[in-house]
């Protein structure tokens, strides 16, 4: 897989949080649910000062780097934290190098099939904030969606 390594500073996000591992059965659905309520409860746009229309899958907080349990936040890239709807929590995703990957289709199967590549990759990973940043359109079928892996 192709990537690049970018330097990025640091960014707030608001959003909706829960607690998984890659070992829980419930995994992939709790992650689904997060997102299908993000949208359909109507969080994404109660959350004010966003700095554009992309949505980011944040993973963080990560207990044992790939097996243990992390945090995902389903959320979007904010101007301040200071005013949040009170069912909003905030995390800051640090600055410091990533690796970025571009990754194009439908938007399940893409980012699904790219966890599965990155995990047998040998990446230099720091298990801080990798994030997934959806580049915005409703075209589920032909998504392009940013992934940013955190590096030592």
């Amino acid at each position: 897989m192709n990537y690049e390594i970018v330097q990025l500073e640091e960014k707030k996000v608001a959003g909706l949080r829960i607690r998984t591992s890659n070992s829980d059965p419930d995994m992939s659905s709790s992650i689904g649910v997060a997102w299908q309520r993000f949208f359909s409860e109507g969080i994404y746009q109660s959350i004010p000062d966003k700095k554009n229309d992309k949505s980011i899958g944040l993973y963080t907080n990560y207990e044992n780097g790939v097996s243990g349990a992390y945090d995902v936040m389903v959320c979007c890239e904010v101007e301040d934290v200071a005013s949040l709807p009170e069912n909003v929590q905030s995390e800051i995703i640090t600055s410091g190098k990533y690796a970025k990957f571009i990754v194009c289709g439908h938007v399940q199967k893409a980012v699904a099939e790219f966890w599965m590549k990155l995990w047998a990759m040998d990446l230099d990973r720091k298990y801080c904030c990798d994030f997934e940043e959806y580049q915005g359109g409703s075209d589920m079928e032909n998504a392009e969606i940013h992934i940013y892996i955190s590096l030592k």
